[in-house]
């Protein structure tokens, strides 16, 4: 338990470990030290011999990657030289039919130009005529409107808004009235009615 009582915490060690195995502590700890030695050594050549193979693989890796890169570039060019006489191919095929066929197209447009030609014309013809006509309409427009706003007919003119606005009054307050005058007149209307009513 402590000094006083006559033996302290290593002396109940070393006794435990005596009657345990007949080893110290010390002689444990040393066998311990020497297997994590051992142990060490083991794994560092493990690891070398490891990491030798892991280099020797990443080379033939490499290597394959070159290999690969170079196989796939050759496949590219293959493949573009097939599209290429591929595409002359088309091409020499389609040659004759393609010129045929411009040809046929290239009369037909001619007709086609010349029909649009002669309806262009037509239809110019037409418009510019239109244009005269309307032209014509509009100078006569123009001289009926000078004819009627001269300053010398505005004051005319002017009389003759001012008659119709106050016939427009005129009659406006001849309705009002009679409207003044029916409202004055249905009370009794309905009066009338009410009683008629209540008589029948």
């Amino acid at each position: 338990m402590s000094d006083s009582a006559g033996f302290n915490i290593d002396d109940v060690m070393y006794t435990t470990a005596v009657q345990e195995g007949g080893e110290t502590v010390e002689t444990i700890l040393g066998k311990i030290k020497k297997l994590e030695q051992g142990n060490q050594r083991f794994l560092e050549g493990e690891m070398e011999e490891m990491s030798s193979c892991h280099d020797t693989l990443q080379i033939e890796l490499d290597t394959l990657r070159i290999e690969a890169i170079k196989l796939e570039g050759i496949k590219e060019e293959k493949e573009e030289c097939y599209r290429k006489l591929k595409f002359q191919d088309d091409e020499s095929e389609q040659e004759y039919v393609r010129l045929l066929e411009q040809n046929k197209k290239s009369m037909e447009e001619l007709e086609e130009y010349r029909s649009d030609i002669q309806l262009l014309k037509l239809t110019q013809r037409k418009q510019r005529m239109k244009f005269e006509k309307q032209l014509c309409e509009l100078m006569e427009m123009h001289k009926s409107l000078e004819a009627v706003f001269l300053p010398k007919s505005l004051p005319d003119e002017i009389g003759r808004a001012e008659d119709t606005r106050r016939q427009l009054l005129s009659t406006l307050q001849m309705k009002l009235d009679q409207l003044n005058t029916l409202d004055e007149e249905l009370p009794e209307k309905k009066e009338a009615a009410r009683g008629y009513t209540c008589r029948d």
